[in-house]
This record gives structure tokens, C-alpha cells and sequence, in this order.
């Protein structure tokens, strides 16, 4: 596949659809002559039972990571008390866990803005507790956003409430009408950009944290680079570009992605454009891996896999397969390759994730870090060893 280094030359959907930007109601009531930069819309992320834990991965993306928000706090009695830096990465970060909504709220000066549902259960709805949260902090006048399949703006009892408040819903999962869906047409060919698809060896493994790092990493070089979102987390996280993809049907998938890629390119201009995964191409009970590798048509991809986890999220008589299993399905599946593999170190000591980058190294012939318990530098060589002309390329902008 031929690659160029040179840059190239959504529309945001009504504000309960997925890509509608979130909502504050401190807005000014009169316009002004001049440009006023507010601040992201405050929020406090609920996700009782499962914070630091794979059916809490959202509510960890957005403690470790969030543009589109300013995240308070997080509500997990199970932490209650605790900073959730420290409980999730052993970092402080002087976001506190509280074990209610009522204390949350009580620890601010004002009503937060936003409650935000960060849990992604398999069974994607809401339990009977969670649903008297959301009603709670709507009475409050907070505005809720849910990534869950479960449409909380088509829930009766939900809409009539926020409806009574005045406050917004964004289902972040509700795609737009099929009419306005586009079909792959191949034209992401043009896309000039290089392209990385951060995939992995199965679900809830930190793939779109790797590729959050990275794409840091990239900018920071001077590398400009887009990471294209194409799941509930990265969308709240603020993601300019991309597509809830588990939540489109199938017959449109590669070409919202594809869409989202060219709107990327023709929008930012970018060196690199990044493409965060879903599932795992080996999973039988996902397909949105081979709708990315379809619809993205990726110059490059990097593996994310856990090494002590036994079986697959949510599978427990599925044994998880091994990187080189997956890297050899992967390349037999698309026209790419796979460059390097990210570890995603649960369960690890700092001295088995040394020994394990180690062996894989050798084993596979490809360079292995982790992004989060390495320098991002790791991440960074890993695409500029593949691409060097990356790195010429910019150097030549800069003259």
C-alpha cells in the first residue's frame, strides 16, 4: 500500500444525537462583539460498583482524559473518599470519588452541569438504581449524557422529566437517520494522511487510551495528528471526528467511517490520522474490527493486548488469543500491516511488564511498550522506526 507523508488540503447532528456537542446552561443570554472562549461544561461521572474495572472503562477514559468536558468527580461508593487518579493509575490527580450523587453535588459551589453515565455494561441498559440517579440529577437540572444502546431520550418517564427541567439528553450511541448515512465508495484512497488503526486482541483493553497517548505523543513531535473516535468513550472525550460504530447498521459502517476519515483529512490538513478499534477482529461476538479495517483501509496498525488476562471480557469459556495469532489474522484479513503491540498491564508487576516486553520483542520481531506504564517516547518510535519520513517531513515544514 503506497503511503504519502505530505498533508492533505460532520456536520454536528441535532443535540440529542451522537455527535452534538455537550451542553451548558451557564450560557450568555446576549451576544457580544467579541469572541468569548467558555469553558468546557462541568460534570460529574457516575459509575457505581465498576470504577478502575472494564465495565467502567468509560468513566476511566474521561478521568484520564476529557476535552469536551471538566470532570469534578466521580461517584463509586466502593472509592468513596479516595482520589480516582490514585485508584485507577497511582497517580494523583486531585479528582475526588464520592459515593453519591448528593454528596458530588454538595461538594461543589454550584449544580454541576453534566451527570454522565460512565459505565458500558454488556447488556448496554440501565438498571433500576442507575435510572433513579439519571432521575435524580435531572430534578437537579443537570443534563445527562449515556452511552449506553439503551436510547434514555426515547425512555418515557426520562424525556418527560428532562423536558420538565429544561435540560438536554445526549445519547451518544443514537445514530442518525438511515437516509443521511453514506455508503462506502472507496474514496478514503485519496486520504494523502497516513493511516493507524489502534486495534486489539479483545474488547475493554485500552485501545483507545494507546491511541489517545499516542496521537499526544505525535502533536507534541510536531507530527500532526487526528484521532478519529468510533466509540461512545472517545466521543465524549470530545473527539472532533467520528462515528459511535457499534450503534450504526451494518450496511453503512465502512462508509460513515471512511466519511468521518475524509472529513478528518479535508478538515485538520494532518500528517497522521489515527483510528481508534473496537472488539477484536478474532471476537466472534464483534464486527466492528473488520468494519474498520474495511472502512479505514489502514496504512499501519498496532495490536493492544493484555498478557494475563485468561479469557476473553464477558467470556469466560473463550480463551483470549495470543499477538501473534492475531497480528497473523489481521494481516491475512486486510492490505496492512501491523507495526508494534501496546500492553495493557492489568494485572502485571513492573518487573513482568520489563520481561514481557522482552519476550514479545523477540518473539515477534516487533517493538512492544506499554502506554501507559512506559515513557509515550516508546509509542512514539515505534511509528517513526515504520515511517521515518514522518519525522522528514516535518523537519522540511519547519524550514
Amino acid at each position: 500500500m503506497e503511503t504519502s507523508f505530505e498533508p492533505v488540503d460532520t456536520t454536528r447532528r441535532p443535540v440529542r444525537g451522537a455527535q452534538a456537542p455537550p451542553m451548558s446552561r451557564r450560557e450568555p443570554k446576549h451576544a457580544t462583539s467579541f469572541t468569548q472562549v467558555s469553558a468546557p461544561p462541568s460534570a460529574v461521572v457516575y459509575c457505581e460498583g465498576n470504577f478502575a474495572q472494564i465495565d467502567g472503562k468509560t468513566a476511566n477514559g474521561l478521568v484520564r482524559h476529557s476535552e469536551a468536558y471538566r470532570i469534578l468527580s466521580v461517584i463509586d461508593s466502593t472509592y468513596s473518599g479516595q482520589d480516582s487518579g490514585s485508584v485507577l493509575d497511582d497517580t494523583v490527580n486531585h479528582t475526588p470519588i464520592f459515593g453519591d450523587l448528593d454528596t458530588a453535588v454538595t461538594h461543589e459551589a454550584a449544580v454541576p452541569d453534566t451527570l454522565i453515565y460512565g459505565m458500558a455494561p454488556s447488556t448496554g441498559r440501565l438498571s433500576t438504581a442507575d435510572r433513579g440517579v439519571v432521575l435524580q440529577a435531572i430534578e437537579l437540572g443537570m443534563n445527562i449524557v449515556s452511552g449506553l444502546h439503551e436510547y434514555l431520550s426515547d425512555d418515557r418517564e426520562i424525556a418527560k422529566a428532562a423536558l420538565g427541567r429544561n435540560v438536554t439528553i445526549r445519547d451518544i450511541r443514537k445514530p442518525k437517520p438511515s437516509k443521511d448515512m453514506r455508503l462506502f465508495d472507496g474514496s478514503v484512497a485519496g486520504v494523502k494522511a497516513l493511516r493507524i488503526a489502534i486495534l486489539g486482541t479483545d474488547c475493554a483493553i485500552g485501545k483507545r487510551t494507546t491511541a489517545t497517548v499516542l496521537a499526544r505523543a505525535l502533536n507534541a513531535k510536531g507530527i500532526k495528528t487526528v484521532l478519529v473516535g468510533t466509540g461512545q468513550t472517545g466521543l465524549m472525550q470530545g473527539a472532533k471526528y467520528g462515528i459511535a460504530m457499534d450503534a450504526v447498521p451494518p450496511q453503512f459502517c465502512c462508509g460513515e467511517l471512511e466519511g468521518a476519515i475524509i472529513a478528518a483529512s479535508e478538515g485538520e490538513q494532518p500528517d497522521v490520522i489515527l483510528i481508534e478499534g473496537q472488539g477484536a477482529l478474532s471476537h466472534p461476538a464483534f464486527c466492528t474490527s473488520a468494519f474498520i479495517l474495511r472502512g479505514s483501509q489502514p496504512d499501519a496498525v498496532i495490536l493492544q493486548h493484555a498478557p494475563k488476562r485468561a479469557h476473553r471480557c464477558d467470556f469466560p469459556n473463550m480463551p483470549m488469543p495470543s499477538p501473534s495469532s492475531e497480528i497473523a489474522l489481521i494481516e491475512a484479513f486486510a492490505d496492512t500491516k501491523v507495526i508494534g503491540v501496546t500492553l495493557n498491564h492489568e494485572g502485571m508487576s513492573e518487573a513482568e511488564i520489563t520481561d514481557t516486553i522482552v519476550a514479545q520483542t523477540r518473539k515477534l520481531g516487533l517493538p512492544v511498550t506499554d502506554a501507559l506504564a512506559r515513557p509515550a517516547s516508546h509509542l512514539l518510535a515505534m511509528v517513526v522506526a515504520a515511517y521515518p519520513g514522518l519525522t522528514q517531513r516535518t523537519s522540511v515544514a519547519a524550514i
